[in-house]
């Protein structure tokens, strides 16, 4: 099981969820995060930091998200691991 980074990120990008990862799951993208399926161990503790609630257990993602199950699988893949926290993206 894992938890997926779906729509509400884009554009985004808060970075509070991965300074509390205990694992280095998130990955980096342009426009918003990414959680690599693999690595996460499903322990919630980004779910609650995350201001604008984009992150989801893969069980209880959005019918509407659906996609973002196999975008973070991908995009986690390409991206870099981030692990310390930026300032969001400036349209935020």
């Amino acid at each position: 099981m894992t938890h997926v980074v779906a729509q509400p990120c884009e554009g985004c990008r808060y970075t509070d969820c991965v300074v509390v990862c205990p694992v280095e799951c998130f990955y980096e993208g342009e426009k918003m995060l990414y959680i690599h399926p693999d690595e996460c161990i499903d322990c919630e503790a980004c779910v609650p930091e995350c201001p604008v609630e984009a992150i989801f257990h893969e069980d209880n993602v959005p019918e509407e998200w659906q996609s973002y199950i196999q975008l973070n699988a991908d995009k986690a893949e390409e991206c870099e691991v981030i692990t310390e926290k930026k300032p969001p993206l400036a349209d935020s």
